[in-house]
């Protein structure tokens, strides 16, 4: 009896235990039920509702697109993020990261139950268990841990919590693709596409097998593994991932072995706004947006501005990015030479107030006080408090810098130590340049260089630098009296002295100019009188129409600046910017109809909605035989006049051994050329524009300051500083015969009423005209 008592107490005993057992087992798994519920619920912290789940709040950078579809930069202010889909991805990176980060990622709904009970068994010793779902999850919503045990586990519990509602939200090639856009790569590489981009010239989808491998390393930790500070470390562990994706049959041991033996092989290709392709473009796009994000009628849905740093805009441009870099290619192989040669001349040996001429040591000095007090320095040590007396001592001060050289023909920088003053006349002893590129018919601008180097020399001189232009104006007075008078390039003119007399044109004196080479005589066709740039007949012909003609035809052909309508406007006094130039030039090979230079095609949101497209802006400014009859005119220059060497053989005008120059020129073009050269006073600047049936084209030369610049015109004139540069691109476009550049003539139009063929006058029709005098005072020399 006392036997089976015990029996029972003990049954009973064992009945308590077991329901214990049971309490704590059920409390706990309701506890975790209640702690996943109120981590759902938000009493951990704030969770991600649907909306969020289905639009994560990410900063995308602003794409700037090529009209050949490619990438020329990005506008950012930390994220240089460009989402892609899954299908952009190459394999080889979907297979590194779920053969490194989660091998059974296909399997599981976000949490990786064997991978839990595996890091909480072993404590993390044997991996850990977070899935890609829950290192989004982390990447999106939560954030960065701490060391402080609860807040780490409450940031666990949400990972897991978001990392299911990701799963069913998402497909699982949407998370990856989300995972590999999230993350920072470092050194401004915000997701795969930069990071591919800059670590390797390439998009996601080309990467090979070793390139995936090394970026998938980096999802452990980029800064520790930072290929650009640390390469064997990272090599290690691009290695380590190899081993992952032979041990679950991505690759073969072979194929591992291989590739663990080979060096990382970066094209470090870093992505700035100040560098990269097209600055100086880019950074005239970024005011563009500006203006455009500030106009009400470009508003969000919601009636907020867009940002052009974090909404993730593509804006489509016109510049075509092959164009565009054998625009910068000829920039730099040609100012590279010419900067050399204008050192080699401005030794202070030869020339003691180098770089400048013409100026005496006080002309000078004031030049740079202004310069001075103009700069960033003064700016940024006025802000801060400085008197005017500590920041001018400042400038005498040596201090560290670091400058631009022209190194092996490519942009280069040294890091010296100079006072400032002295770096800022050696800046001054840059030659600059503008070019720009263009399509006549539509208005497309297909390439844009600014300067020489923008990091160094920020101000665009394609369209905020303004320069005198020379004779590149003169055929504007040729076409207003073609357009007038009905003139022939066969038509012949007295070169000899003329002058207009004061007061005439509302001219405040006699206005005498003189031929550069200081010849005259005999009659000149008009085709040769602009071939060799002849001041005397531009003069007369200015005489016959008016100034005011001359003015009010520029205007119609696009130009903005103010023109004062005086005489001299004809020998290029006006200060003209080379996207002014080029857009009216385009006017005379797109057969008289202006069309207004367009840089951008459209505009879309993130989501691709398009937001904004270009309407051609055109006018008919010339009749089509006028327009055809000013080609044919400078057609003339590029067969026998100041651009005939474009026609040559041999080797370009450069000095080889600082003692003798190499004479011909190795473009050797033979279609249709129609151009006009350009030089200014003292050489100061040099022009070229150029143009074939579908591309104008046109190139200035000089420096900063027009006292700084070539002694003789041999260097200084525009065929020799200007012209080289379009000559090496236009032989650049022809090779690339994707491009489709025109060889073709120029168009005649039907019933041609004008002859431009003088080989066929039968009999030569001198214009008449009244000599204004024979006296030639000393003038401007163009």
């Amino acid at each position: 009896m006392a036997k089976a008592k015990k029996q029972t107490k003990a049954i009973q005993d064992f009945s308590k235990y077991v329901r214990w057992f049971w309490i704590v087992f059920l409390g706990g798994i309701l506890s975790v039920l209640l702690i996943f519920l109120m981590a759902s619920w938000g009493y951990l912290g704030d969770m991600p509702d649907h909306t969020q789940l289905e639009n994560p709040e990410t900063n995308l950078a602003t794409e700037i697109i090529s009209s050949d579809g490619q990438t020329l930069g990005k506008f950012y202010f930390n994220d240089n993020r460009t989402p892609v889909s899954y299908n952009d991805l190459s394999q080889h990176l979907i297979d590194a990261l779920v053969a490194t980060e989660d091998a059974r990622f296909h399997d599981h709904a976000g949490i990786d139950g064997r991978g839990t009970l595996r890091a909480f068994f072993f404590l993390g010793k044997r991996g850990g268990a977070s899935t890609i779902s829950q290192q989004l999850a982390r990447q999106l919503f939560v954030g960065v841990r701490t060391n402080s045990l609860f807040t780490t586990a409450t940031q666990k519990i949400k990972e897991w919590v978001i990392a299911t509602r990701l799963e069913r939200q998402y497909t699982k090639e949407e998370i990856i693709a989300q995972y590999f856009n999230i993350y920072d790569f470092l050194n401004n590489a915000d997701g795969i596409r930069s990071a591919a981009s800059i670590y390797f010239n390439k998009e996601p989808i080309d990467l090979n097998l070793k390139e995936s491998a090394m970026l998938v390393g980096m999802f452990k930790n980029s800064s520790f593994f930072n290929p650009r500070r640390f390469p064997e470390r990272v090599k290690k562990r691009r290695n380590v991932v190899l081993a992952q994706m032979e041990k679950y049959d991505y690759i073969t041991t072979t194929v591992k072995d291989s590739l663990q033996k080979t060096e990382l092989d970066l094209n470090y290709t870093p992505q700035s706004h100040r560098e990269g392709i097209a600055t100086y473009f880019r950074e005239y796009l970024r005011d563009f947006m500006k203006k455009w994000t500030r106009d009400k009628a470009n508003r969000k849905p919601d009636g907020s501005k867009y940002n052009i740093n974090s909404d993730g805009l593509k804006i489509y441009t016109t510049i075509d990015s092959r164009m565009q870099q054998y625009a910068e290619d000829a920039v730099q192989q040609h100012m590279s030479r010419l900067q050399a040669e204008f050192f080699h001349q401005n030794t202070p040996k030869r020339n003691p107030t180098a770089p400048f001429l013409d100026l005496t040591r006080g002309a000078i000095d004031t030049l740079m006080q202004n310069a001075m007090s103009q700069g960033e320095r003064w700016r940024v040590l006025k802000k801060a408090g400085k008197s005017e007396k500590e920041i001018r001592a400042s400038f005498y001060k040596p201090a560290k810098m670091t400058v631009f050289e022209w190194k092996d023909g490519k942009p280069s920088e040294v890091d010296t130590i100079m006072k400032p003053i002295d770096s800022m006349r050696y800046v001054k002893s840059f030659l600059r340049t503008g070019m720009m590129s263009m399509d006549p018919l539509t208005g497309h601008v297909k390439a844009w260089v600014g300067g020489v180097n923008y990091r160094h020399f920020q101000y665009d001189m394609v369209k905020q630098g303004k320069r005198q232009i020379g004779s590149t104006f003169k055929p504007f007075v040729y076409t207003a009296a073609i357009d007038q008078l009905h003139l022939s390039p066969c038509n012949e003119l007295s070169d000899t002295p003329y002058c207009i007399e004061k007061f005439k044109y509302g001219n405040p004196e006699e206005w005498c100019p003189k031929n550069s080479n200081e010849k005259y005589g005999g009659l000149r066709t008009l085709k040769d009188a602009l071939a060799n740039s002849v001041n005397t007949v531009t003069a007369r012909l200015i005489d016959k129409v008016g100034p005011q003609t001359v003015v009010d035809l520029a205007k119609k052909l696009g130009i903005e600046s103010d023109i004062l309508p005086v005489p001299s406007i004809a020998l290029g006094t006006p200060d003209l910017s080379v996207y002014e130039m080029v857009g009216a030039y385009s006017t005379f090979a797109n057969k008289g109809i202006y069309t207004k230079p367009v840089m951008v095609t459209s505009i879309e949101d993130k989501n691709g909605t398009i937001l904004y497209q270009f309407k051609p802006e055109t006018r008919d400014v010339l009749n089509e035989e006028t327009a055809y009859v000013t080609v044919k005119l400078m057609e003339g220059v590029t067969k026998s006049g100041s651009g005939a060497r474009l026609r040559g053989k041999g080797a370009d005008a450069y000095r080889t051994d600082y003692r003798k120059v190499v004479t011909g020129y190795p473009y050797e073009f033979d279609n249709a050329i129609a151009g006009k050269t350009g030089t200014t006073q003292n050489q100061s600047d040099g022009w070229f524009m150029g143009m074939v049936p579908n591309l104008v084209t046109g190139v200035w030369v000089g420096a900063e300051d027009r006292a700084a610049h070539f002694a003789g015109i041999t260097y200084g004139q525009g065929a020799a500083m200007a012209l080289p540069i379009w000559g090496l691109y236009m032989k650049s476009c022809y090779a690339d015969e994707k491009l489709n550049i025109s060889k073709d003539d120029f168009e005649e139009p039907l019933n041609l009423s004008i002859n431009v063929d003088c080989s066929k006058v039968s009999e030569k029709v001198i214009i008449d005209d009244d000599s204004g005098g024979d006296d030639v005072p000393d003038d401007l020399d163009f």
